[in-house]
């Protein structure tokens, strides 16, 4: 019997293209783990990828931070899934998150537990970013991974008044590093179900 290949679903909202190229980031290290990867963007969802998302093995939540929040796009599809919380359609998949903003902090903490709070309603299971804190130390770099120290999800930033070419180059490498994670974790999951029923 062949291993399952995991599905991994990234749900996001891009205010002006920073969390987008985040996203793709995340997208890229799913992908790179073996994983078959749907990009969707939460402010344009239709029923098909209402459908992607149900037949996902994990779901990544992506969203700038917005005054100390997600985004109110990212709101209004987190108020969405009502549906699928009443009927437990997301119960046991796999989430994590990431987002992006301005500031170093930027309150983006509040975001990524936003997203965990509604993983948490449906039931889901949290992949955490699993990478010590970077630049924290007189040897450190900006450029190390989890520059910004954050564990329960990416935490990216992008000066206010730069473009999509000025995301972190290593805030991005450590999206990449959170994509392979749920991928490889999926594969463990779903391998360990299949174990089971047989």
């Amino acid at each position: 019997m062949s291993a399952h290949t995991p599905v991994v679903a990234i749900a996001y909202h891009s205010g002006y293209g920073h969390t987008a190229v985040v996203a793709e980031a995340v997208r890229n290290g799913a992908a790179d783990a073996g994983a078959t990867v749907h990009l969707i963007k939460v402010d344009e969802i239709d029923d098909a990828q209402w459908e992607l998302l149900d037949a996902s093995d994990a779901i990544v939540f992506g969203s700038p931070t917005y005054m100390g929040t997600a985004s109110s796009a990212f709101h209004v599809f987190a108020e969405a899934t009502s549906k699928r919380w009443f009927g437990d359609d997301w119960q046991d998949k796999l989430a994590a998150g990431f987002t992006n903003s301005a500031s170093k902090s930027g309150d983006k903490l509040h975001t990524l537990q936003f997203f965990q709070t509604l993983a948490a309603q449906h039931g889901m299971h949290w992949v955490n970013l699993g990478l010590k804190p970077g630049w924290n130390s007189s040897t450190a770099s900006e450029n190390d991974l989890n520059r910004l120290g954050f564990f329960s999800g990416v935490g990216a930033q992008t000066n206010s008044d730069q473009g999509v070419e000025a995301v972190h180059k290593a805030d991005l490498a450590t999206a990449e590093h959170l994509g392979r994670r749920v991928a490889e974790t999926a594969r463990i999951f779903t391998a360990g179900r299949a174990t089971i029923a047989a």
